[in-house]
This record gives structure tokens, sequence and C-alpha cells, in this order.
């Protein structure tokens, strides 16, 4: 466009009306409109290609007014382009929307340039367009569709992410979609500000399992997918996370993919997970959870070479009970016995109802010459319960027979020894804790019942 500008100076200084040289060329073969207006903006001339180009023979042009070419003549952009050229002495650009004669609009890229025409240095105004209504037609179209796009993304049930880690390994979010706000009550923009806040919300242990994730998506370019816990406000929120990775040149590699609050399903997980591995009378684990809970403890204790106590317990006489006083009061028994077993232990003790009146403890991190005193105070503990039945206080006690669980031992050979120490302790007399001779401390035993 600056060498149309020049050529019309030396056209209008005359250099170039003797014969056709290089402006009357650009002139000719310019791919678009190319006016000079007086001040009044008044078109003086066109270019040879004007009425392709602008849509508007040079008779119907010429000596009118150039806002008339605006799609809005009265009130336009085109009026006000020239007004800024005119006030300011400065060049506008810009996109004006035009009409040609036979009604059409077209956006034209505009440029308005002043020019003094010599010797009296009249002021002349060039302005030059070029059709753009394609490009514009189709970065509206973009627009409409990525307006479109963030809306839907906008309402997903989840958050839309990209992540970036660079070579030297550090996170980086580029991009978050609004649902993350009711996710973690953190802005898109301040998660993307202080990637680390968003990331620091992660529990620790959640945090370690989603870099070793990332790192074996980063080697092998696969699909990574993960459940983790985020710490909010409102208590732990379980998130799944699913994300495609995809190498840069640059050495770094980007995530892109998908955030789902999964909590509801994961509550839903545990409760069935209850029903299946609970006994529901005593609500102690059953049989087979705790065999699956036993070797997730002993495959830790293997790693550190600790031995873990472990205890049959069996309520004394308990079919007497039964025959005396009905079932209903057998199973209130087994219902106060397992709730002061709960008590006695801690959270992460496994505890499980084996069959009948049969019950397994597991004590986790506890040393083996510790367990004695512990289990001597779970049997002082069932001693003490009184159970009032139809008007009657009702007494039971518990043996209990102790053995240790070997770092690679095996579950079933050592449940044998607590079951041999258990009949141990309901041949001394019940009510009674036996175990392995090393543990037992000077006097040990029950009252005797």
């Amino acid at each position: 466009m600056e060498r149309i500008r020049r050529a019309w100076h030396r056209w209008l200084a005359g250099e170039e009306r003797a014969a056709p040289g290089l402006g009357d060329l650009l002139l000719s073969r310019y791919p678009g409109a190319v006016m000079l207006l007086d001040e009044k903006g008044v078109v003086l001339e066109v270019n040879p290609d004007f009425e392709r180009h602008a849509g508007h023979a040079p008779s119907q042009i010429l000596g009118r007014r150039a806002v008339t070419l605006d799609a809005a003549p009265l009130h336009g952009g085109f009026a006000l382009a020239l007004e800024h050229c005119l006030t300011t002495r400065q060049p506008w650009r810009g996109v004006l929307l035009c009409r040609r004669a036979d009604g059409a609009l077209r956006h034209q890229t505009t440029m308005i340039q002043l020019l003094s025409e010599p010797p009296s240095d009249t002021l002349r105004l060039l302005v030059i367009q070029y059709d753009v209504t394609g490009m514009r037609e189709r970065e509206l179209h973009d627009r409409q569709l990525l307006a479109r796009l963030g809306d839907t993304i906008s309402h997903l049930p989840g958050v839309v992410f990209r992540m970036r880690q660079d070579a030297a390994g550090r996170p980086e979010l580029l991009y978050a979609s609004e649902g993350l706000m009711a996710l973690t009550a953190l802005t898109p923009a301040q998660a993307m500000d202080d990637t680390e806040r968003l990331l620091g919300l992660i529990l620790e242990e959640d945090r370690r399992w989603l870099e070793m994730t990332l790192a074996q998506s980063l080697v092998s370019l696969d699909d990574c997918q993960l459940e983790i816990r985020l710490d909010l406000p409102d208590g732990v929120r379980w998130v799944e996370a699913r994300a495609r990775p995809q190498r840069r040149r640059d050495g770094s590699t980007l995530w892109d993919g998908l955030l789902i609050d999964v909590t509801e399903r994961k509550e839903e997980e545990f409760k069935v997970r209850r029903l299946v591995s609970t006994d529901i009378l005593t609500g102690a684990m059953n049989r087979r959870a705790f065999f699956e809970q036993v070797a997730m403890v002993q495959a830790r204790a293997l790693r550190h070479g600790q031995a873990l106590p472990l205890a049959m317990l069996d309520l004394d006489h308990f079919k007497a009970l039964n025959d005396t006083h009905g079932h209903a009061a057998g199973d209130l028994a087994l219902e106060a016995f397992a709730a002061t077993c709960r008590e006695c232990l801690r959270p992460y003790d496994l505890f499980a109802r084996i069959g009948g009146e049969e019950f397994a403890v597991l004590l986790v991190d506890t040393a083996p010459d510790e367990a004695w005193a512990i289990f001597e105070r779970l049997r002082e503990a069932v001693e003490e319960i009184d159970l009032e039945v139809d008007g009657t206080i009702i007494h039971f006690t518990v043996s209990l027979g102790l053995a240790i669980l070997a770092p690679d031992g095996s579950l079933d050979g050592t449940l044998g020894d607590a079951d041999r120490a258990l009949y141990r302790a309901k041949h001394e007399g019940r009510n009674r804790v036996c175990g392995p001779v090393d543990l037992e401390p000077a006097g040990a035993g029950g009252n005797g019942t």
C-alpha cells in the first residue's frame, strides 16, 4: 500500500503522466479499489479496476462523496475515518463495511492517507481498499465456533485442562475450563498463575502417585488415567483424571485431559465394598476381607522386616448363653463384644469375624512384645460388659490365642498357631490369653471362668 501512496504522489506531481510507468502499473494491477478524494471526501479519481473490486462503476462514484460506499452512509465508519485523517493529519487503517451497487455487503480493509498536491499543496486523501470479506466471514465463523465451544466446555460436568511439563520436569497449567471453580474453589486464572496452588490440594500420597503416573506417560507417551483425592475445605473429594500426552520439539510435554468429580461414585463403591466385606451383625470384617487386608499389611511389613501380632478370639460358653437366653441374646452379646473390641483397638488394626463366635485381630505397627498387654486389656474390657436382656444382666468372657505372623510367613499357618494357642486358653480355664512362651508374662491368665 505504501508503494501505491508514493505512486499517487508522483502522479499528482506529473512525473508519470507522459508515459505509463511504475505508478500506472501499480494502480492498474492492484487487487483492490483505489480512490483519490478532495478534502471534502469527494471522489476525484479511481484506479482502472475499481468497478470489479468496489462494485460500482466509476461514473457512479466520481464527483460523489466516498461515504456513499459505506453500508451506513450517514453514520458509518467511513465518515469517521475521513474525519480522523483530516483532524489528526495521521493515516487511518481498519476494516470498513461497504455496500456494492447490487446491495451486497463487503468487508474492506482500508488505508486512508493524506496527500498534498503541488504547487498549492491542496489536500487530497488517498483511499486504498482490499476486499477481506472471505477472511472476515471465516474469522467470525471461527469466533462463533469458539464461543459455542467455550459455552459447551463451561457446561461440562468436569474440567477440561492443558498442562505442560518442561524438560526439567516443572509442571505448568496452561488452560483450565470454568468447571475448575466448582471443583476446587480456585478460578482458572488463579490456578494458571500458580500451578503449585492447585497441585497443593492433592493429598501427599496421591501426589506421589500422580508424579509417578506422569513420569511413565512421559516416557511411553501412553494415555494416563488415575484417581486422586483433593483436600478441600468442605472435605476430601475424589477426582478422576484422564489425559493424553504429546511431545514438543523443545523437549516439553503437553497433556490435554479432563478432570471429573467421582466422589459420589467412590462413596457408593465404598458402601458396596463394606457390604461385601463386612459382617452384617457385628460390623467386623468378614473372613475374605480379612485375608485381603492382611496380605496388604504384610506386604508393607515385609519391606520393613516387621513381624505382626495376630490373635484368635472366641466367646466362652457361647452355646450355653444361646441355649439359656435365646439366640437374640446371643446376637446382642456378639454385637456388644464387637463394639468393645473396636473401642480397645486402633482404627487401623484389623478386626474380623471368622465364623460363629470366633474372631481374629491383627495388630498393625505393633511390636510383638507389646501385643500381650493390648489383648489383656481387651479381655478385661469384655469381662466388664453388662448386657441387659429382658431385665437380666448377662456377663460373658473371651479366650484369646496369640501368634506372630513373620514378615514372609504364611497367614494360614499363623492362624493355625493362634488357633492352637486359643485351644490351650480354653483348656486351661478360659477367659485368658495364651501364646508364645517368650511373650507370655509371668502370672498371665484371666479369672479362670
